[in-house]
């Protein structure tokens, strides 16, 4: 959820596969939508002010009021806190709302990058908006239930004692019942459907008749939602990283735990591919067992007083997600492996799985939003069954992810139903999925091109990371800048079972740092950076 620090990712230009491309008006009759020429910049709207940084120069804040329950909209009013880097280009294509995931993700810093990282002339024609939704960062009220629940060191995540069983339970249920002490009147009003109802309040006050919308991770769900309530004002939607639209939530944290552990395997392997880097061995699998032996030395003695086996997993989760983080992560283990130095990995788990503040607010809405969508089990038998079977599938992050969502067995806020987000009444919508993804998993980004009739699906063959678009793969960019210059998508078969419209192939893996000096960043860094973890 928090920010994390910068890190080297090679990036390298790979030209787009040959498919046919096909311009988003053409095909079967569709609901009209203004070209670019009928849209006009609106006249009023919210009240901008600059908020400029130096990677961000032309960037403006602003607020927005909004019911607080939009089935009473002269009721409660809370406030969300808005960005933007305004087009410069005489044709106006409208506002692109963008919004990085989570669910708890600030997307304000997020419009910025989006707008420096598209074509100049194609990021000129946009006004490039980011909020932060209800609950989140500057918006108001910001939720945040319980400050300092992850602070170390946290029992083992691994309940293998009644006693560490309880005290996760424990601490499950103590998160859920600090929000509803503090949020009862809120909770309520947090989730997936209230937010794509801000996102339409946001399209008005910007006095625009149609939404341009880019998300990634989670907000790929927020958006295929704000496009099934509101068919007729989406202009252009693109999906990166999609979830899985029929896994609304808990299923798709049980598809997420094979998944991750998929990729962890991954990066061991890496690691014995570069053992002359790092001494573990050319073994993959005697790698992995250095890596489990590490997590049973670290329950028993944290590291610096600070990293626990949980701890541990929270420091290399987030190398499931991208795998610039893996020379990094891989100089920690190699360093306490080998040596028994503990100092690079207390630094590792400072920069990539310590929380800070932002991450309080990020899980106190990340609970509230999944809690709120969807039906959790309340028997925790029932997580206790599903969490061991697939621990012995799969057990790097199985019972770490079971216990971050664990307050929903206990939420003081009655479940929604998860809304069907199957459309056939939206224009081409374009979809970005990696094979190799871990926290969406491919076979979602695939239903959901099912379930968006005439959607067309970009595949990164080979790719591991997640949000795959703005992070250096030139192929994969080429789409999207099309698609956001006149609404081209591509029309064509490729990948498994013709399943992709389009192919790109994967960047290539890292290399070992030359050295242990801090190295130069990159988009990808900097975008991952932004999207945070865990959504």
């Amino acid at each position: 959820m928090r920010q994390r620090a910068a890190v080297l990712c090679g990036a390298a230009v790979i030209a787009a596969g040959a498919v046919t491309a096909v311009p988003a008006e053409a095909g079967a009759p569709r609901p009209p939508h203004p070209g670019p020429a009928a849209l006009a910049a609106p006249a009023t709207g919210p009240h901008w002010k600059t908020c400029a940084s130096d990677d961000y120069p032309t960037l403006q804040c602003a607020s927005l009021k909004v019911p607080l329950d939009h089935a009473r909209p002269r009721g409660e009013q809370i406030t969300l806190a808005l960005s933007r880097v305004p087009h410069t280009a005489e044709t106006y294509q409208g506002p692109l709302l963008v919004n990085p995931g989570g669910p708890g993700g600030s997307g304000l810093t997020l419009a910025g990058f989006v707008a420096s990282s598209l074509p100049a002339k194609v990021a000129a024609q946009y006004d490039v908006i980011g909020f932060d939704p209800r609950g989140v960062g500057r918006s108001s009220p910001a939720l945040d239930c319980l400050p300092g629940h992850f602070d170390p060191v946290r029992p083992d995540s691994l309940p293998d004692t009644p006693g560490v069983e309880r005290a996760n339970l424990a601490r499950a249920k103590s998160f859920a019942d600090a929000c509803g002490e503090k949020y009862a009147d809120v909770l309520p009003h947090i989730g997936t459907v209230a937010a794509a109802r801000d996102m339409d309040a946001i399209r008005a006050a910007l006095g625009a008749e149609k939404l341009n919308y880019f998300g990634y991770s989670y907000g790929t769900y927020l958006g295929a939602v704000y496009a099934r309530l509101y068919p007729d004002r989406v202009r252009r939607l693109v999906l990166d990283s999609v979830v899985g639209p029929d896994d609304v939530w808990y299923d798709a944290n049980l598809r997420q735990d094979l998944a991750f552990n998929d990729r962890h395997r991954a990066f061991l392997a890496w690691i014995a591919e570069h053992d002359a880097a790092y001494g573990l061995g050319t073994d993959p699998e005697r790698v992995e067992a250095a890596w489990y032996a590490m997590r049973a030395a670290l329950a028993e003695r944290p590291a610096g007083g600070k990293v626990g086996a949980s701890e541990l997993e929270d420091t290399y989760l987030p190398g499931g997600y991208y795998n610039g983080y893996w020379p990094y992560l891989a100089e920690a283990f190699a360093a306490y492996a080998d040596d028994g130095d503990t100092g690079p990995l207390v630094e590792a788990y400072e920069n990539f799985g310590a929380p800070d503040a932002s991450g309080d607010n990020g899980y106190s809405v990340y609970t509230a939003v999944e809690c709120r969508d969807a039906s959790w089990p309340r028997d925790w038998d029932e997580w206790r069954d599903d969490s061991w079977d697939l621990y012995g599938k799969a057990p790097f992050m199985v019972w770490n992810n079971a216990w971050y969502n664990a307050p929903c067995a206990f939420w003081p806020t009655p479940s929604r139903q998860p809304v069907d987000v199957a459309n056939g009444e939206l224009p081409p919508v374009l979809l970005f999925q990696a094979t190799g993804d871990a926290a969406t998993p491919y076979e979602g980004g695939v239903t959901a091109h099912r379930s968006l009739r005439g959607s067309s699906l970009v595949v990164e063959e080979g790719g591991g990371n997640h949000g795959i678009t703005l992070s250096g793969n030139a192929c994969l960019d080429e789409y999207l800048a099309a698609y956001l210059t006149d609404g081209t998508v591509p029309r064509g078969e490729g990948g498994e079972g013709g399943e992709a419209d389009a192919v790109c192939p994967a960047l290539p893996d890292p290399k070992p740092l030359e050295s242990k000096a801090a190295s130069t960043s990159s988009r990808g860094s900097t975008l991952h950076g932004l999207l945070g973890f865990r959504g």
